[in-house]
């Protein structure tokens, strides 16, 4: 392998991060191996090729740390105390808060793993730059169709970055001396340089449903492309609602391939999902050759869970994620603008029903709610492992010590009851039984131990047409177009009524601010998306939701920078309003 300057220092820096640490920081190796002498085969070559796209298969799909910043501490997912499980040293209580530290593994985790894609795909494209891709008998633009792919890939690694962090520290090459940070312009104009060139050389899907195999095609940059634009006035402070519109309009249009909204939503989640005609980029999936676990199901389902599923093999639970509440201990409704996701879908909606797997590939309804028999096997039931152990889980949209209510256990000194009623209950992050907070198992379903065989092949959805197909609905919306804004948001909700009549239809006179962030948390819930929307909004740190309170601190949009990455790279610099 080439010596290279960034993997030197760079990535030796952040491998320090996680516990590897040497006096010596140049590399060793036993022998020479370089492009002309290890590339003989074709397979050698996609082989090079697909090692950063297995980095962001675990990043963008596998490991739960890009899903965390992007879902707790917004108005949907939380991680509560349940009794004395999941205070964690108060982490996640934290991040309910947007209560921010320099320690967080999560935060520390968003920085270091965008950074080694980033490193991973220019060290990937190097290599295959000096391949002669004739010699190895490739088709014509394969080179350029590979290149094209990783520049793009390294694009999106930047995005996450911009998103999560702000400026980023730019490089081109492998072959360079360990950088600070640029500016959020610099590192948007960056961003948006790679996909301009990146774009005309990658392939275009030309068949409808054509399988998804996690490669990047034209259609995928042009939706990071806008996905940057529109984002853009809460990245640079630059209104490019009109650029946005502009490319979702192409996509959809079929500028960039052939793409249509499913009409079955379970087809875009399901087991057999990498036809699904919406998917424009997807984590592939495949049992045990590639497994992908994007619903976070081990931190998802309650204890016990596996038994509705038949005994599903290798389904742990750690009963961690759970929605904000949208109903209180006695039942009402709050009545804040935003949070209770459960409480925003129609009662008719298909959606809102507990899951059940019905064989054969297909399933019904995306939340954990209720009590929890499955109604195809009356025997297969989730039981209580605590406050409830050896009962039937009674999933509940409400967070609350409700088994506590006239308990001698939490009697007081002169012996009258902590709680006396249900109305005397407190409810917050730190106050949750293990039933509290309905759960979603959107992505990534699960079959039972019947069909043990399908339980890893549904792949994880990156980007899909309905995601464009909102942008420009907002964009319409910002734009002064609410009509035209409403049609395309109806366009996509129509297939969750089994009748065909949507008894809540988006118009120009109910569609603002509120309606359009409800609009994004129901088609998207648990998509790792929702800080991203609250904060184009101006809503993440400027609206109260269940027990948290808006701070108004518009540093806390970003994320800081974790202790470890700066000190491994002393010319980074800490985000306003964080230590040093």
């Amino acid at each position: 392998m080439k010596t290279r300057y960034l993997f030197r220092s760079a990535l030796l820096a952040l491998l320090a991060v996680v516990g590897v640490s040497s006096c010596d920081v140049d590399p060793e190796f036993s022998s020479q191996v370089v492009p002309d002498n290890y590339y003989q085969s074709q397979n050698a070559v996609w082989q090079r090729f697909a090692r950063p796209f297995t980095h962001w298969r675990w990043y963008a799909a596998h490991n739960e740390n890009l899903w965390r910043l992007q879902e707790l501490g917004t108005d949907e997912f939380c991680i509560p105390t349940r009794g004395s499980d999941w205070f964690n040293g108060g982490v996640y209580q934290k991040f309910h808060h947007h209560e921010y530290t320099e320690d967080m593994t999560c935060i520390q985790e968003g920085w270091r793993l965008s950074q080694m894609g980033v490193a991973l795909s220019w060290d990937a494209l190097e290599d295959l730059q000096q391949v002669d891709f004739k010699r190895l008998g490739f088709a014509e633009g394969t080179q350029q169709s590979m290149l094209s792919q990783l520049q793009t890939l390294v694009a999106w690694f930047y995005l996450k970055g911009l998103d999560l962090f702000g400026g980023m520290p730019l490089y081109t090459t492998t072959q360079s001396e360990v950088k600070g940070r640029s500016t959020d312009v610099q590192t948007f104009n960056f961003i948006d340089s790679l996909l301009t060139v990146s774009l005309p050389n990658l392939p275009v899907k030309k068949t409808l449903g054509e399988q998804e195999t996690g490669s990047i095609h034209a259609a995928t940059a042009a939706a990071i492309k806008a996905e940057l634009y529109f984002n853009a006035m809460a990245y640079i402070r630059k209104d490019m609602y009109k650029e946005c519109a502009q490319i979702c309009q192409d996509i959809i249009d079929g500028k960039y391939g052939t793409y249509a909204l499913d009409p079955d939503w379970t087809n875009i989640f399901g087991f057999n999902n990498d036809t699904s005609p919406e998917i424009i980029w997807s984590v592939p999936s495949e049992n045990a050759k590639l497994e992908t676990d994007g619903m976070q199901f081990v931190n998802m389902v309650p204890y016990n869970y596996r038994n509705y599923l038949g005994g599903l093999e290798n389904s742990g639970s750690n009963n961690a994620n759970g929605l904000l509440p949208g109903l209180d201990p006695t039942g009402k409704r709050y009545t804040y603008k935003l949070g209770g996701a459960y409480q925003k879908f129609s009662d008719k909606d298909i959606r809102k029903q507990n899951y059940v797997y019905l064989g054969g590939g297909k399933y019904k309804g995306m939340f954990i709610v209720g009590k929890l028999v499955n109604p195809l096997n009356p025997e297969w039931k989730c039981l209580g492992s605590r406050e409830y152990k050896g009962e039937v889980i009674d999933e509940v949209d409400q967070v609350a010590y409700f088994t506590r209510v006239k308990n001698d256990r939490y009697r007081k000194d002169d012996g009258s009851y902590l709680y006396n009623s249900v109305a005397d209950l407190p409810s917050t992050i730190a106050t949750a039984e293990e039933n509290s907070g309905i759960r979603v198992t959107k992505i990534s379903p699960r079959p039972t131990e019947d069909d043990v065989k399908l339980m890893y092949n549904p792949d994880v959805p990156v980007i899909r047409l309905a995601e464009v197909y909102y942008m420009l609905a907002e964009c319409k919306m910002r734009l002064g177009d609410k009509a035209g804004a409403a049609e395309l948001i109806n366009k996509v909700r129509k297939r969750y009524f089994a009748d065909g009549v949507d008894p809540d239809p988006v118009t120009a006179a109910n569609l603002d601010k509120y309606r359009m962030l409800d609009e994004w948390q129901v088609e998207f819930l648990s998509e790792g998306r929702r800080r991203t929307d609250l904060v184009r909004w101006d809503a993440y740190v400027n609206e109260d939701w269940w027990d948290h309170k808006a701070t108004h601190n518009e540093n806390l949009n970003r994320f800081p920078i974790h202790y470890s990455i700066l000190n491994a790279n002393h010319l980074l610099e800490q985000n306003p309003g964080y230590g040093r």
